[in-house]
């Protein structure tokens, strides 16, 4: 192994330093800044944090570096393996690092860049990879780049086209925030343009004119009469939704148009394909010309599955849908079940307050090593998760 640069070298240390310690881990990785296509500083650390749990005590890992992606896998031979995967990257910093601890609402978080979103995640992948000793269930690291940016450029897809065969598990959970709670699949999400055509003129004379503005009028009429569909997807309910996101068109102050376009995007239920979602729109928007611009298809939560009906059950709270769309369908597409669970609340990522309570951290840590390991002698953090595993969700 090539030795880690010096920076690297403080950065493994002072996470390795911490990993009996996630919510101080959290605020570590933090402060390692990782906007997105600038992970090679935390990845360099968090592979030099792998390679030193898989030399210690605990269970050893084969460890595969792709570009700023890890996956760190056991391989004990058990009849299950479970896959975790959080991303490393985050979106743009907002004067909110170096992070923080500070008393919100009463509890203890860590607020600055990243802590919500999802660097209190990988520190819950971590804290509990050290802790692990002799896991029920053969566990799937994977730590990924650029999730925050175009879909093209995702450490995970990469993943996925380049290792398929390494990303096999009976289960996937995602450390998306989910207020330490589970949120399974996700809704699949298409984006149409939808265009008129008209003539063009002068406003003076519009009557010499067709003017494709007002042509776009059913389009809109459409949207604003659409019935949203609740659809029910392995004891889940999923609503879909159908909303105009964009609307352009127009020449000059004085002409009348000649095209206009709608962007649609509508929101539909994992029991649902694109390819299905597609045939909706077009039959919906009958008779303009519809464009497909963008399409990722959604993800069953799989709870029909033992394994993650087990997983359910070593959280021990009410499983949600998951409405916003998550990289859980990328395993979903390798034929994975997958979920979403992760401390932090959702409606926090990207905010320059964003904050994660240390009690979700401390709580979903605690859930995810009871799962993998339900024999293991709880270390102390654990034990803390316990206590304020239903305070936390």
């Amino acid at each position: 192994m090539t030795p880690p640069a010096p920076s690297a070298a403080r950065d493994s240390a002072a996470l390795c330093a911490a990993l009996d310690d996630p919510v101080e881990l959290t605020a570590r990785l933090c402060d390692i800044p990782s906007v997105s296509g600038d992970e090679a500083r935390i990845a360099d650390a968090v592979e030099a944090v792998l390679r030193e749990i898989s030399a210690g005590d605990r269970t050893s890992l084969e460890i595969v570096r792709n570009g700023d992606a890890l996956i760190a896998r056991t391989t004990l031979g058990l009849d299950e393996r479970v896959l975790v995967a959080g991303h490393l990257d985050t979106v743009p910093i907002e004067d909110n690092l170096p992070t923080d601890r500070r008393v919100l609402d009463g509890q203890d978080v860590v607020w600055g860049r990243g802590a919500c979103d999802m660097k209190a995640g990988v520190a819950m992948q971590l804290a509990v990879a050290r802790a692990l000793r002799a896991p029920a269930r053969d566990v799937t690291w994977v730590f990924y780049d650029h999730e925050e940016v175009d879909a093209s450029l995702n450490g995970l897809g990469r993943l996925a086209a380049d290792h398929p065969d390494l990303l096999a598990a009976d289960l996937a959970i995602l450390g998306e925030p989910s207020n330490a709670g589970i949120e399974g699949g996700c809704n699949g999400t298409i984006r149409v343009e939808v265009r008129t055509t008209g003539v063009r003129a002068h406003s003076a004379r519009a009557f010499m004119g067709e003017n494709a503005i007002h042509a776009a009028a059913p389009i809109l009429a459409t949207l604003a009469d659409y019935e949203e569909r609740t659809v029910t997807v392995d004891g889940l309910d999923y609503r879909e939704s159908m909303s105009a996101v964009g609307i352009s068109g127009g020449v000059a102050g004085n002409v009348v148009p000649d095209a206009c376009t709608v962007l649609v995007n509508h929101r539909f239920a994992p029991s649902t394909s694109g390819a299905e979602a597609e045939a909706h729109l077009r039959e919906l928007f009958a008779g303009f010309d519809v464009t497909v611009v963008d399409l990722s298809e959604g993800a069953r939560p799989g709870l029909d599955k033992p394994t993650a009906q087990a997983f359910a059950d070593a959280v021990g709270a009410p499983v949600a849908p998951k409405l916003g769309w998550t990289d859980v369908a990328r395993f979903s597409a390798l034929g994975v079940p997958a979920l979403n669970f992760g401390p932090g609340n959702p409606l926090f990522a990207h905010r320059a307050d964003e904050h994660v309570p240390a009690a979700e951290v401390l709580a979903a840590s605690s859930a995810l090593l009871t799962f993998l390991e339900p024999a293991a002698g709880a270390p102390a953090w654990a034990q803390d998760g316990t206590e304020q595993d239903e305070d936390a969700r």
